[in-house]
């Protein structure tokens, strides 16, 4: 602003404009510029303007989707990710990440802390959809409790809420998990809760050529897949659903199709189940070559607890080496 006000300075005590440029090193453009300001505002003509345009016809936002990004920071912790599935959701609308980021740097909000990941953890994925489905269950609220498969490979989820954890209600779960996901379940990895070791569910895994593999106790990383994306429901879903609504059931329909449709996932690259299981396609076997492949001499019903599993696993194993 100095150097400004001895230009105009300048040129009003010689009058000469072509003298002032070539003295100061500026063009006429600018000393005429910074002479009509002052001349129209004094000094504070001088000072800076803003060069942020009158109108912006791509700008997308503006102080209502700026209060919802922030609403959703401060009341629910989401981070950009999540806020970017919530306003497309629930908004309809489309704002990219580096827009809601901005927002967020600019704003006098919290910073997320990150999880801090143990550097011995190892994150494995199968290559075929359906060689591995984990199935786990969490309590919503009372009366209240969900039921998640999710695919190992895409991602592919199909939900379900019962009142109670049965293995009445792990057989209704199993079938709907059938007739919903698009590909043949091999596998499938729980963990050592009482519903999933009643002997009706292992002989209908047995009946339906699926391997019953639980994972050890205290061992949830290993059920990883599954454990993030209930928490992702609670989030996502749950902040905003009431478990006692009438319409429940639709709701997590529609939400379970958004999630393996539309929801992009940061750990497929951005892509949505759909678009792994379309990538997949070719290698996906069908139903009758995995009862082909099945070996039900390889299986047999195990038991809840985890020693007791171990000793019959021995006492199986050496009789039929004996054999």
């Amino acid at each position: 602003m100095r150097r400004r006000f001895r230009w105009v300075r300048l040129y009003q005590e010689t009058g000469d404009a072509g003298l002032v440029c070539r003295r100061c090193g500026i063009s006429h453009p600018t000393l005429r510029k910074w002479v009509r300001r002052f001349d129209e505002s004094g000094e504070d003509g001088l000072k800076s303007r803003s060069r942020r345009p009158v109108q912006s016809p791509n700008r997308r936002i503006f102080a209502p989707e700026r209060a919802l990004i922030l609403d959703l920071r401060l009341t629910r912790k989401l981070g950009a990710r999540r806020i970017q599935n919530e306003l497309y959701r629930h908004h309809n609308l489309h704002l990219s990440l580096d827009t809601i980021h901005k927002v967020l740097i600019t704003s006098p909000v919290p910073q997320l802390v990150r999880p801090v990941h143990r550097k011995t953890s190892h994150r494995y994925s199968r290559r075929i959809p359906g060689d591995r489905v984990q199935i786990d269950t969490c309590k919503i609220a009372p009366g209240c409790y969900q039921y998640t498969a999710v695919d190992d490979c895409s991602r592919y989820r199909v939900l379900a809420v019962f009142s109670r954890r049965t293995a009445a209600g792990t057989l209704a779960f199993l079938e709907r998990v059938i007739e919903e996901m698009p590909f043949p379940v091999q596998r499938v990895q729980t963990d050592r809760g009482r519903e999933f070791f009643a002997m009706a569910v292992q002989q209908w895994l047995m009946d339906h050529c699926m391997k019953f593999r639980p994972i050890k106790p205290a061992s949830p990383h290993l059920n990883g897949k599954v454990e993030r994306s209930q928490k992702t429901d609670r989030e996502e879903f749950w902040a905003v659903t009431d478990p006692q609504t009438p319409d429940l059931e639709l709701r997590l329909a529609e939400w379970q199709h958004y999630y393996n449709w539309d929801r992009p996932h940061g750990s497929l690259n951005g892509q949505s189940p759909i678009d792994v299981l379309h990538a997949k396609q070719a290698d996906t076997p069908f139903w009758d070559e995995v009862e082909a492949q099945y070996d039900p001499t390889g299986e047999r019903v195990q038991v809840a607890h985890y020693q007791t599993d171990l000793v019959l696993r021995r006492h199986t194993k050496a009789r039929l080496q004996t054999q």
